[in-house]
């Protein structure tokens, strides 16, 4: 019985060894390069090996017939293949390099990011506030990139030779209509918005996405934090004013808000100006976003409120008294979005916006009052296909109704002007990998406007190769167009809308914490408003037959891997542009834009000190002026401008930062154009007066005291 039982065993192990079916094969990539250590098994079984070093595996299965072979290992993707077990042998499958991996190709021409989710940044979201001369100002900070113009008696942005205006901004996806603080003539201004509750953002030189419309030359899109790490108290004591934030965070909830208080009397009594202040600018502000993490998506819900006023005495050229303007600004925004993640790889994103806007002006005995009130309600979705193919598509409706009333005291009569806009917009893009190297992005906006009764499509493409592993390059094209501004629409309605072509092409190289890029550009302006008066007024003639180009090279270098403890970066500009449009006789290069552009910054971290020292220096050559005294027109040329910034954060304790900076170290006397009269003396020559900074430096010196439970956080970050 026992030599039974043994044989019987014996001829089961024969029958279950023989019963078994070997598979056998190679993985490698699209060169057919061996991938060693990928995981090779039949979907819904154990059965299965790893490749050795040249790339090929074997095993064994009981599994029979029509089966599903899955082939995975990192950087790939993962393979599917469908399989006859009894005729897999030697057999060669081909992997596909996943696009997801960190070194994948990714769309960068005329786009800046920075934050804590940008695959390449050039800017740190700490740079936003830690650049000397910039003052805690977004705008300030982006004015030492490429490809902007440094305006100084304006403080805006100006993108590639576009004017202020032709730069929109956006919170969490949604139009800011007035991102700006109020200001009147050769006074600079600031963004609204304090830096604290970004995470991150992304300033487009052009060529920017299909999903953001009304805007000829730039986006700058401002991302509020999606969470808050910890409950904190920040305290803020400056020469300019205080300042108070705090966080408060729950299990899926969390509050934050900033406010500040403003008032540059005291500073400015001690501090010599340039000009005649009666009320010296004051202001009270305040931010604040509620987050709610739900299981699926987040909710959001940001407002900000700005209440400012100042009162000044401005000369001109053209008047023997000073020009009294007193004017007092209210200004709201609130923005409410909820993005949600649904099933099948769909995502939902909706949010609402609303701004108000409201100017008292007094100008002598003259008074002006304007009032805005602007919405966007917007809609988008956006659906993974694979890796490789994404999908967005959405709708946006913007509602603008703008009222102004003048009232001139000499004749006591009022003026009244004003529009109601309606913009409704819808757009698809797709993103498209083609390969881990080659990407593209493609897309069209429909818009159309009921204020103009105007229709427009604008297509968007960008492309981008790699063509090694920290280098690509990249090329965007796209239509642009843009309503004319407020001054122009509240006294005529039957323009069109402005236009620019964009064409980039851009090169950028990012390893181990150095980024290089240089970036040609060329943009085609057409349908530019002009005028026939001296500036916009009631009764003049507006026609769309302006036009214009800019052309340029940008170039950018940052390192913070050659020299320990030190981080810089260096930005340089060349630009030929050219417009004629509002009341210019011919095609001139207009008064702000410089030809060349300079700047470097550089911030060092000396750690016997406990100290952080920053330093900008800011150079560009003479921009273009208008003399009368000349033949040609806007042939003038005003010296080069340079301004030397710095700045010092010294760490007292952990939780304690005393800060100091000085923009204009070296109190260079810069000239920003010049005012002729309209009328020559009598010697037949028409006198001047240089437009110049309001003041020659500007000092500050703040205390900051953070309160947390951990005893370790501070504000050293956001100086």
């Amino acid at each position: 019985m026992k030599t039974i039982y043994l044989t019987i065993t014996f001829l089961l192990l024969q029958v279950s060894v023989f019963a078994q079916n070997t598979v056998s094969g190679k993985v490698v990539d699209n060169k057919n390069n061996p991938i060693p250590a990928a995981n090779v098994y039949i979907d819904g079984s154990y059965d299965g090996s790893t490749t050795d070093e040249n790339g090929s595996f074997t095993f064994t299965t009981d599994l029979k017939g029509n089966q599903i072979l899955v082939i995975s290992v990192l950087t790939y993707e993962t393979s599917k293949s469908p399989i006859v077990v009894e005729e897999c042998k030697d057999k060669t499958f081909k992997m596909k390099e996943s696009v997801n991996t960190l070194d994948a190709v990714v769309v960068t021409a005329g786009t800046f990011d920075a934050g804590e989710k940008a695959r390449v940044s050039v800017l740190k979201p700490l740079d936003i506030v830690t650049t000397a001369g910039s003052n805690a100002n977004i705008v300030a900070a982006l004015q030492t990139l490429p490809g902007t113009q440094t305006v100084g008696e304006d403080g805006r942005l100006f993108v590639r030779g576009g004017e202020a205006d032709e730069t929109q901004t956006f919170v969490d996806g949604i139009r800011v209509a007035q991102p700006y603080g109020a200001t009147t003539n050769n006074l600079p201004t600031r963004g609204r918005f304090s830096p604290f509750l970004f995470s991150g953002m992304s300033f487009s030189t052009g060529g920017y996405s299909a999903e953001y419309g009304e805007a000829l030359s730039s986006v700058l899109l401002l991302n509020t934090r999606d969470e808050e790490e910890k409950e904190k108290t920040d305290i803020s004591l400056m020469t300019v004013g205080l300042g108070l934030a705090n966080t408060q965070k729950w299990k899926n909830n969390s509050l934050s808000f900033n406010a500040a208080y403003l008032n540059l009397e005291p500073y400015q009594k001690i501090v010599p100006q340039n000009v005649d202040w009666n009320k010296p600018y004051q202001s009270l502000s305040g931010e604040t976003v509620y987050r709610n993490n739900l299981s699926n998506g987040i909710f959001k819900l940001y407002a900000a409120f700005d209440a400012s006023r100042f009162d000044i005495n401005q000369e001109s050229i053209n008047y023997p008294d000073k020009l009294r303007v007193n004017l007092k600004n209210n200004n709201f925004y609130l923005n409410s979005s909820l993005k949600l993640n649904l099933a099948n790889q769909w995502q939902l994103f909706t949010g609402l916006s609303y701004g108000y806007n409201n100017n008292n002006i007094g100008l002598n005995l003259d008074e002006a009052e304007n009032k805005e009130n602007a919405s966007q309600l917007k809609l988008k979705f956006k659906k993974s296909f694979s890796d490789r193919v994404k999908l967005t598509f959405g709708a946006d409706y913007f509602i603008t109704k703008f009222d102004e009333n003048f009232y001139d005291n000499q004749s006591n009569l009022d003026y009244k002007s004003g529009y109601d806009s309606n913009i409704f917009a819808s757009y698809v893009e797709a993103d498209i990998f083609f390969s881990k190297k080659f990407a593209a992005k493609t897309g069209i906006r429909f818009s159309n406007n009921d204020l103009l009764n105007e229709t427009a499509l604008s297509p968007r493409v960008s492309l981008a190769y790699k063509v090694t592993k920290s280098g690509q390059f990249s090329f965007a094209f796209g239509d642009f167009s843009q309503a004319p501004r407020q001054e122009y629409l509240k006294y005529e309605h039957s323009l069109e809308s402005e236009k620019a072509q964009h064409y980039i092409l851009n090169y950028q190289y990012s390893k181990d914490r150095q980024t290089f890029r240089t970036e040609l550009y060329y943009k085609d302006y057409s349908n530019l408003v002009k005028y026939d008066t001296d500036s916009p007024q009631y009764n003049s003639i507006y026609n769309n037959n302006g036009k214009g180009y800019a052309d340029g090279l940008d170039v950018f270098w940052r390192d913070g891997k050659t020299f320990k403890y030190l981080e810089y970066w260096v930005s340089y500009s060349y630009i030929d542009s050219q417009r004629d449009y509002k009341n210019f006789p011919t095609e001139v290069t207009p008064s702000f834009i410089a030809k060349h552009s300079l700047t470097l910054v550089g911030k060092y971290w000396i750690d016997k000190l406990k100290s952080q020292l920053s330093i900008t220096n800011a150079f560009t050559t003479g921009r273009p002026y208008n003399n009368p005294n000349e033949v040609q027109f806007m042939n003038g040329k005003t010296k080069a401008y340079n301004n030397l910034s710095l700045s010092w954060a010294y760490l007292i304790s952990q939780q304690k930062i005393l800060y100091f900076s000085v923009n204009n170290v070296l109190s260079t006397k810069n000239v920003f154009g010049y005012e002729y009269s309209n009328t020559p003396n009598g010697s037949g020559f028409y006198d001047r007066r240089a437009i110049t900074p309001t003041a020659d430096q500007f000092f500050f010196v703040g205390f900051f005291w953070t309160i947390s439970t951990d005893k370790t956080d501070n504000q050293l970050k956001n100086l």
